[in-house]
C-alpha cells in the first residue's frame, strides 16, 4: 500500500462534519464516494487505489459562523429555521 505512493499530490477540501454525525456506515459510504469523485475527475480509475481520505470532524462548539462559536444543536436550529423559511 505505502510503495505505491512514490509520490503525492495533497488536496485538501475544507469540509468537516459535526462530532459524531457519520456512524460507520456512513463514514465508509462518504470515504467512497469521495474516491470515486477523485477517481473521475483524475479520468484515471487506477487512482482510487491509490487516495486517502481523511475524516475531519469539528468538536462540540467547534463551528464558527456569524462571529460566533456554535454547539452542534445550535446550527442544527439555525438549518431548520432557514428550512422553514424556505418552505414558507
Amino acid at each position: 500500500m505505502f510503495r505505491r505512493n512514490t509520490a503525492a499530490f495533497v488536496h485538501e477540501l475544507p469540509v468537516g462534519t459535526n462530532a459524531g454525525a457519520l456512524d460507520r456506515e456512513k463514514q465508509i459510504a462518504v470515504t467512497r464516494q469521495l474516491t470515486d469523485l477523485v477517481a473521475a475527475a483524475a479520468g484515471d480509475p487506477t487512482i482510487a487505489d491509490r487516495t486517502w481520505v481523511l475524516l475531519t470532524e469539528a468538536v462540540e462548539g467547534g463551528w464558527g459562523l456569524w462571529g460566533r462559536a456554535h454547539a452542534n444543536a445550535d446550527l442544527v436550529a439555525a438549518a431548520r429555521a432557514e428550512i422553514a423559511k424556505a418552505k414558507a
